[in-house]
């Protein structure tokens, strides 16, 4: 009997992780989180222990965070996670 196949490590061929439309609304959600409270990026990045520059990058949509980096963000922020992706979902929804 041959022995089992092995799967392969990471992403199939021609797949994606990153989807714009989803990032730009998250970024849209947090910055007027962030604005409502009157907070700096500098300031809110470092209570999230996330690095300004990416943090800014996360706010334009062009990154998009990891579950560890939102729950950062949301904790942050004073709201939870599923708070800032239920913003999102409607974000999303109104596109359609």
């Amino acid at each position: 009997m041959a022995a089992p196949l092995r799967p392969k490590r990471g992403r199939p061929v021609g797949s994606r992780s990153f989807d714009p439309h989803s990032a730009e609304a998250f970024g849209r959600v947090v910055r007027g989180a962030r604005e409502s409270l009157g907070t700096s990026q500098e300031a809110l990045a470092a209570e999230a222990g996330i690095e300004r520059s990416h943090f800014s990058r996360i706010e334009r949509g062009l990154s998009q965070p990891t579950l560890f980096a939102m729950l950062k963000i949301a904790g942050a922020l004073g709201v939870s996670a599923a708070a800032l992706v239920n913003q999102v979902e409607m974000q999303l929804s109104r596109r359609r």
